[in-house]
């Protein structure tokens, strides 16, 4: 008996011993940590910023301006790193502290039941050991908060040197503008309403509640909103195809547009061809949709989420829809990145009804008058940076992207109900790119990726028809498709031209030119790629020869669409570079919103409909 209590005390404070040096290590390190990032900047900011402003003095300095661009993207990697190895010491920690805990317990406990009867106590020893243990308790508790604390502080900190990281760049006038707002493309909760949506229909200020969505007849107008009704075409009326543009990217999220005689030329800041431009009350990254002449995209933040319908023509509020209190969703709004926010995701629309989904897992249909169709939560999404990927439509189904953490999946809805209609879970990683429909001439597949796979499936149903291992890292970037090939890439991987088929077939790679945010579009010949650092590439579709480079300014996020051969592709400051797609590179202009922006435009009307920071604004 003797023998068993032994040895179960000597594994017990083994386990002890090593769990409490590991935790002791991993304190040390957590502490030397801080007081690193204190001494030094991981980010580089001051260094960054004392390269760019020598290169302000010598623009044309390429060496310099290749070394900042080296750097920079040396920083973001520094820092998403040192982010990780944070999060994971904490959780280390942790681990370490409760086997310390758990092995503490049962020695006590095998003491108790175990008693050594041939010893007789020694008060003055017992008062000793008591004393002992009680400062090495104290001792330990205080340095693990500490450890954890400064963890917790060192997390926030780093993250707000990266977010306060003044890279400056020189616009064309000479001035040196503030580019600080790393900010991604690319994608919440409270009670009840039907089952779930709470629309508002709402002109400027003036908010009228629908008391009773299921009846059109019911809905109160303001005079103003009454008006726009009466002039606007029918929501539900069919328009030609260069008056739609129903999700992100144009038509199958490809970024190839059916629309012609598309604006090269204005200028926002005098108001040169803006024909409006409308205030969008909640923050949010995705880009706008149109269905004839309305306007639809979402804004929200940590406790509101919204539906905006604009009139096309006027830029007057028509209704704002609000999507909150579904069953089902989480009381808490998940913790989101600033650059990607809570409402990341573009819209999908049809004839008889758009859709909106947000950070929180949430998922809504309206009518295209503003009447709540159906409604449900997905499930918070498990991912660090906050939900961004995208919604498209197959004819009567709409698809979702839902590449979480522990459970990936795609999934199609019922456009008229909201159900389920097929579910396809993917062994793949987070992945915040959007999914793209093309139409190979045989059939049409569904191409999504994340790491490591590039998969396409069957949109009607969710069958897997083939797949391609090629990719790794955190996958922002949509693929592109022409002429039969697939165009998949990520930062940190590479670039691969994929021959689709039942057996797809790597055709060429390359990893000079690489993107994490924007992403590429192609013609049956030319291959753009932009990168988030203002780098353009154009690509041989069929062999990968390498055409031509320009390097713009500012730091893109946006992607790029073309139009009748010409690439619109916006930068972060607002400026919409227009160059052609093909053999050479040839700008035809670079005009400027005047407002900041990381949206992708939509092209319908005859005009551009681009995403501000605070503004929509239309371009004729």
């Amino acid at each position: 008996m003797n023998e068993m209590k032994d040895n179960k005390q000597q594994l017990w404070k083994m386990i002890a011993w090593v769990a409490g040096g590991f935790s002791l290590l991993i304190c040390v390190l957590l502490i030397a940590n801080f007081i690193q990032i204190n001494r030094y900047d991981p980010v580089s900011s001051e260094t960054i910023n004392t390269l760019v402003e020598r290169l302000s003095q010598n623009p044309g300095d390429e060496q310099l301006r290749n070394e900042i661009r080296t750097l920079d993207l040396l920083a973001r990697k520094a820092y998403f790193t040192n982010q990780w190895q944070i999060r994971m010491g904490g959780y280390m920690l942790l681990v370490g502290v409760a086997f310390v805990i758990v092995a503490l317990q049962m020695i006590t406990l095998n003491e108790k039941k175990f008693p050594d009867l041939s010893l007789q106590p020694d008060e003055n020893l017992l008062r000793t050991q008591h004393l002992t243990r009680k400062w090495v308790a104290v001792f330990s508790t205080l340095l693990v908060l500490t450890a954890l604390s400064f963890a917790f502080l060192a997390h926030r900190q780093l993250e707000n040197k990266f977010k306060a990281r003044e890279i400056t760049v020189t616009d064309e006038s000479g001035d040196i503008k503030n580019d600080d707002d790393n900010t991604a493309t690319a994608g919440f909760q409270e009670e009840k309403l039907l089952g779930a949506v709470s629309p508002e229909i709402t002109e400027n200020k003036d908010s009228i509640i629908n008391k009773e969505p299921e009846t059109p007849a019911n809905i109160e107008t303001s005079d103003v909103t009454q008006k726009v009704l009466k002039e606007a075409e029918p929501a539900t009326s069919k328009p030609d195809a260069e008056n739609i543009f129903a999700s992100f990217r144009g038509p199958g999220s490809n970024g190839i547009t059916v629309q012609k005689n598309v604006p090269v030329d204005w200028d926002g800041k005098t108001g040169k061809n803006i024909r409006w431009k409308a205030k969008i009350p909640l923050p949010g990254f995705n880009s706008p949709v149109v269905w004839g002449n309305r306007i639809y995209l979402t804004g929200a933040d940590a406790s509101k989420r919204e539906v905006y319908c604009f009139d096309a023509n006027t830029g007057e509020t028509i209704w704002i829809g609000q999507v909150q209190n579904l069953p089902g969703a989480s009381a808490n709004s998940p913790k989101v990145a600033d650059y990607t926010g809570y409402a990341a995701p573009t819209m999908t629309t049809n004839s008889q009804h758009v859709f909106a989904i947000f950070a929180n897992g949430d998922i809504a249909a309206f009518t295209m008058d503003g009447k709540p169709a159906w409604s449900k939560n997905l499930g918070i999404p498990d991912n660090h940076y906050g939900y961004a990927s995208s919604l498209i439509m197959f004819h009567d189904l709409v698809i979702v992207q839902y590449d979480q953490r522990k459970s990936a999946r795609v999934l199609a809805l019922a456009a008229e109900t909201g159900e389920t209609i097929w579910e396809t879970n993917r062994d793949v990683k987070i992945s915040w790119a959007s999914p793209v429909l093309v139409n190979t001439g045989n059939r049409f597949e569904l191409i999504l990726a994340a790491d490591p796979f590039v998969i396409s499936y069957n949109p009607t149903n969710g069958q897997e028809l083939w797949r391609l291992k090629c990719l790794s890292g955190e996958v922002g970037p949509s693929v592109a498709y022409a002429g039969g090939m697939v165009f998949a890439l990520n930062e940190y991987a590479s670039l691969v031209a994929i021959k689709i088929g039942e057996k797809p077939e790597k055709v060429w790679e390359d990893q000079e030119y690489l993107s994490d945010v924007p992403s590429p579009v192609a013609t049956d010949d030319y291959l753009i790629v932009p990168t988030s650092y203002g780098m353009v590439a154009c690509y041989d579709t069929k062999t990968g020869t390498k055409l031509w480079e320009h390097e713009f300014d500012n730091s893109i996020y946006s992607s790029p669409l073309i139009s009748e051969g010409k690439v619109y592709l916006p930068d972060k400051t607002g400026v919409v570079h227009i160059f052609k797609a093909d053999k050479e590179f040839s700008l035809i202009a670079s005009p400027g919103l005047g407002e900041k922006t990381t949206c992708t435009p939509a092209f319908a009307n005859g005009r551009i409909y681009l995403r501000g920071e605070n503004n929509l604004y239309c371009v004729e």
